[in-house]
């Protein structure tokens, strides 16, 4: 494994890691804008922007976008998150300069046609219905929307239908121009290639990018709150949240094994005591969502309508439970589960250079697999139950989505303290 890194001249970040066993090149540019940049009359517009981008160029269409890509046998999507915006493809290694120009035309010359903006508005609304109809999807944004209330972070991706429709041409490409920077960009790629050569290629294509117009982004406030909403559904989702920790904060490796020892498997305390030992749930399981500057952590659990007033104290209860302390079998299952998930996933080339793009975009450089390891086998019981201490600080978050009866249920924690 071999890892570079060039800044170009116009601060575009280009890191590598090549991988000579393969025939394959992942690549892509990871953009460090989402959700929680965007103003509440603008919410939806990265999600939407990122859609736009496939729809025409000032030298493709979209079906010479797709077309182009296919004919080589790639593979090229994106995505939009609360804090980035990615665009990738995974080519042959001799298809490598055709994936560049391709994604380095969608995100510098993208020309926002009215007739396809139209269009695609459309298409991102029955997105946004079909979320609607997915109650154990919504709850997500219910869930986020009450941790976040007010805020940009707290708000969902996809924005809503009236938010979405009144986007024009215009404002896309102002926003593309303020928030689409060299700065603010990582080209990252991973497989059979050579950095050099890389380099030059991503130089050339990526030459008609600004330097941005964006402000700094508000700080991310974790509030909590209590938010139910009834639906004839067959089951309730219930979610119980807690203020999160920050990618680069000391106790994060701490905090990924608190979550993993609670939820984050058939092995887990969560999965043993809530389904196997009394069948209250079918899923059930535990997240961390870090941020930047902030996070939120996590239970989910769907269940009866019957059965919610019994699981969600029961969930709160093992938290604090293991907030006390976790053993020492249990530690070692799960640093060892965590650095299986993290060596296993460098047998992909996409997972590489996704992690790649990440690492730049959070702590300004590639972290070696050797620091990773050594943080997560550093992870002891003191630090558990520092890092569950601080969790349980915050105020809870609750979230219930379902019968009335079963939402009604959880009214009883709803003024539940923070811990001392």
């Amino acid at each position: 494994m071999s890892i570079e890194v060039t800044e170009l001249s116009n601060g575009l970040r280009v890191v590598t890691d090549r991988v000579e066993t393969v025939e394959t090149v992942s690549l892509g540019a990871w953009i460090d804008v989402g959700t929680r940049d965007e103003a509440a009359e603008l919410n939806g517009i990265s999600h939407l922007l990122e859609h736009m981008a496939f729809k025409g160029t000032t030298r493709r269409t979209a079906l010479q976008i797709v077309e182009e890509i296919e004919d080589a046998g790639g593979h090229l999507n994106a995505y939009t998150a609360r804090e980035m915006t990615a665009y990738y493809a995974k080519v042959l290694k001799d298809d490598v300069p055709l994936a560049i120009d391709i994604i380095a035309d969608i995100v510098q010359h993208s020309v926002m046609d009215a007739d396809e903006l139209a269009r695609e508005q459309d298409v991102i609304v029955q997105e946004i219905n079909q979320s609607h109809d997915t109650p154990d999807d919504v709850v997500f944004d219910y869930f986020q929307e009450t941790a976040f209330p007010g805020q940009a972070i707290g708000r969902p991706v996809l924005g809503t239908e009236s938010l979405v429709r009144a986007v024009d041409s215009q404002t896309l490409l102002d926003y593309m121009a303020d928030h689409y920077s060299a700065p603010k960009m990582v080209f990252s790629a991973a497989g059979n290639l050579d950095h050099d050569r890389l380099v030059k290629l991503a130089e050339a294509a990526f030459d008609a990018l600004g330097e941005g117009n964006a402000s700094g982004r508000a700080k991310a406030e974790y509030i909590g709150g209590d938010c139910r909403r009834s639906r004839e559904v067959e089951q309730v989702h219930v979610l119980v949240g807690l203020a999160g920790i920050p990618f680069d904060d000391d106790d994060y490796h701490a905090a990924t094994v608190f979550s993993t020892i609670l939820g984050g498997g058939m092995s887990s305390r969560l999965f043993q005591e809530v389904r196997e030992k009394r069948g209250l749930a079918y899923s059930i399981y535990s997240f961390l969502g870090s941020y930047a500057d902030g996070g939120i952590f996590g239970v989910y659990a769907g269940t009866g309508a019957d059965d919610a007033a019994q699981l969600a104290p029961l969930v709160f209860d093992e938290i604090e439970r293991l907030a006390g302390g976790a053993y020492e079998d249990e530690i070692m299952r799960v640093r060892t589960q965590l650095k299986v998930g993290m060596l296993m996933s460098l047998e992909s080339t996409s997972s590489r250079s996704e992690q790649l793009a990440r690492q730049m975009m959070i702590y300004g450089r590639p972290i070696p697999v050797a620091e990773t390891v050594a943080k997560i086998e550093a992870v002891d019981n003191a630090s558990i139950r520092r890092a569950g201490e601080r969790l349980l600080a915050s105020a809870p978050t609750f979230t219930a989505l379902g019968p009335e009866a079963g939402v009604s249920a959880i009214d009883a924690l709803s003024n539940r303290p923070a811990a001392e």
